[in-house]
């Protein structure tokens, strides 16, 4: 019986054990294409950080924007070089990917491309003619019909540029930022159809000349952050429930107190328990570092971390927050960095992936 038991114990710790095997990681590299070939695939071991590429996506259509499917089984790209978004499948054993379809972005340079959170639309923002548009998503993962187009408009002095469209949780609401204009639009999402209606508080504006780029959520939905980046700034914005309107209450520098060069704002995210936000700026070469007040929503600043490369664009930290990747266009390199939990550090671990201008990088894990 003793023997029975013992047998059992080692049988369950081993299963367990097994269950408990850490899942594969991919990273995905969106690039610009004047250096580089396309989207790349790299398999990831965070024991060490180290990595070996699996696949090399090769396009002339510059992937620069890339975004998961919710169910991470499709990823899709804007195509900045030909004004398209493409569709692909993921390999859920290998992390490969297979092209699915293309579709025209209906505008001018698409920069960015999201998703809504229950998988029915995808978002795309086009930079050069600053406007949007929104195509529903088939079952299969590839790109269906158009559900709608929105051009912006400024005044004569002001040239629209939709930079990137951020969905609420819910998918109820979308913040569309418009770089040109300096306003955060805010739409309702039709839930059968995608088409767009203007929220009961149409947008927020920020301050003339601020530039807004990309645009954070807090875990708690309760705040909003909008990484400004012609003024290196960061705006913030209580989210009213019911509504999905923006109501600002601080804007903070994004940049040492002694800096006297110029500089640009890029990205904006969050670390998984909402405590740090970080965004990149792009001239002082750095990730900005806030620790967040939950309940106000206030940021402090928290320190800078030196990207160790020029021009830092996208960047993300990771899902289960213990390090963060840059990528830097400049110096064709994606960087990782430890990160610290309690205080939200970052510490630059020798530790890089060479690719021709990157400017994206997502995470994926796989069973």
């Amino acid at each position: 019986m003793k023997r029975t038991i013992l047998s059992f114990i080692l049988l369950l710790s081993a299963m367990t054990a097994f269950a408990q095997k850490p899942k594969k990681e991919i990273l995905y590299l969106g690039t610009y294409t004047q250096k580089g070939e396309g989207i790349y695939v790299y398999e990831f071991d965070r024991s060490d950080y180290s990595f070996k590429e699996l696949q090399v996506l090769t396009s002339k259509t510059s992937p620069s924007f890339l975004e998961f499917h919710p169910n991470k089984k499709y990823l899709y790209a804007a195509n900045e070089g030909n004004s398209t978004v493409s569709a692909y499948a993921i390999d859920q054993t290998s992390g490969k990917l297979t092209a699915l379809n293309s579709q025209p972005s209906q505008g001018r340079g698409p920069c960015h491309v999201s998703v809504d959170p229950k998988g029915r639309f995808i978002y795309l923002s086009n930079y050069g003619s600053g406007d949007l548009a929104v195509y529903k998503l088939n079952q299969d993962g590839s790109i269906g019909a158009l559900a709608d187009t929105i051009q912006d408009k400024g005044r004569p002095d002001q040239k629209p540029h939709m930079h990137s469209i951020i969905p609420s949780a819910d998918g109820k609401y979308i913040y569309a930022s418009d770089l040109g204009i300096d306003k955060i639009m805010v739409y309702s999402v039709d839930p059968q159809t995608g088409k767009l209606t203007p929220g009961s508080v149409p947008y927020a504006e920020v301050k003339a000349g601020d530039g807004p780029r990309h645009f954070a959520i807090h875990p708690n939905g309760n705040f909003g952050y909008s990484a400004c980046e012609l003024a290196s700034v960061v705006n913030s914005f209580k989210i009213v429930k019911g509504s999905g309107a923006l109501v600002p209450f601080e804007r903070v520098t994004m940049l040492p107190s002694d800096f006297t060069g110029k500089s640009y704002a890029a990205d904006i995210h969050f670390s998984p328990d909402g405590k740090f936000l970080y965004a990149s700026n792009r001239g002082h070469e750095s990730l900005a570092i806030y620790a967040v007040d939950a309940k106000t929503g206030k940021l402090t600043v928290a320190g800078h971390a030196d990207t160790h490369g020029k021009h830092p664009r996208n960047f993300l930290i990771d899902a289960k927050g213990e390090f963060a990747i840059v990528t830097n266009r400049d110096n064709d390199n994606a960087v990782f960095f430890k990160r610290d939990a309690a205080t939200g550090q970052l510490t630059y671990t020798g530790k890089e992936i060479s690719t021709p201008t990157p400017v994206c990088v997502k995470q994926l894990f796989l069973n």
